[in-house]
């Protein structure tokens, strides 16, 4: 009975082992994903019917072709009727082939058709290829019940933040929010959503780090960046990195900044 028994034990402990050896293994994994970063020009009047053909039609179409919808936001301030999301994909061929099925599919024709009755809804469309960095945790940053819901607990404010790194500072940039940035913003209040690196096709894709952050309100992200800025731990982290690659990782003006709020058919609220 006594054999029995240890050998039960000693099955449980070697199966409880096992499964969190796979989570942190599965945990472990990087993320290989493209995404996509959109932005459309909405032509002048016509935003509105831009928003009604993505939430009736181009959403959901995206979906059936094997996109997955990562967020929706148009900017606080949009004087240039801008709608701004993220489309991921599993490789960058898959994205190639899922748009073109998404343009030859007669439900998206049809729907494109209805809704440019009056002039094209859009001026200009910029996109730019990006992956996602090592201390990414993307899908952390989904609320699912929220999503499940179709709608959020409390109304956020997105930031997309871009820096443009000072040459051959990229890698030391991406190590300091891997080491210090990421954790550092937590601890002062702002929600880490993504960071992504361009992809090497992409124009300045050495020197470019973009990333979204979620703040209770405007005002939030306001005192926790001055939270942030007078950190002891930051100070010094600044300090060191900036020793090690020679000067400052971003060059000045250097960092963009846009705050966005999310449409009501965003994934991500």
């Amino acid at each position: 009975m006594r054999n029995l028994f240890l050998s039960l034990a000693y099955t449980v402990a070697f199966t409880a082992m096992t499964l969190m050896t796979g989570n942190k293994a599965k945990a472990a994994e990087p993320d290989k994903s493209c995404y996509e970063l959109r932005v459309y020009y909405a032509n002048e009047g016509k935003l509105d019917d831009l928003h009604a053909r993505f939430r009736d039609h181009t959403v959901k179409l995206f979906t059936k072709h094997g996109m997955k919808n990562i967020g929706y936001w148009v900017p606080l301030d949009n004087p240039e009727n801008k709608l701004i999301y993220i489309l991921s994909y599993p490789s960058r061929e898959a994205r190639d082939s899922s748009w073109k099925a998404f343009v030859a599919d007669p439900e998206w024709k049809e729907a494109k058709a209805a809704s440019e009755k009056n002039g094209a809804l859009v001026a200009k469309v910029e996109s730019t290829f990006m992956q996602a960095t090592d201390y990414s945790k993307l899908e952390q940053a989904y609320d699912l019940r929220a999503m499940k819901a179709g709608k959020s607990e409390a109304a956020r404010v997105f930031e997309l933040r871009t820096y443009t790194a000072t040459p051959n500072n990229l890698g030391n940039l991406n190590a300091r929010f891997r080491d210090h940035t990421v954790r550092l913003f937590t601890k002062h209040g702002m929600t880490n959503i993504g960071y992504w690196n361009l992809m090497k096709d992409q124009k300045d894709a050495d020197i470019t780090l973009v990333y979204i952050l979620a703040h209770k309100s405007r005002e939030a992200a306001k005192e926790g960046f001055k939270a942030f800025g007078t950190d002891p731990e930051w100070t010094k982290a600044r300090k060191e990195s900036e020793e090690k690659g020679g000067g400052p990782l971003t060059i000045k003006g250097g960092v963009k900044s846009v705050f966005m709020v999310p449409t009501d058919y965003s994934p991500m609220r």
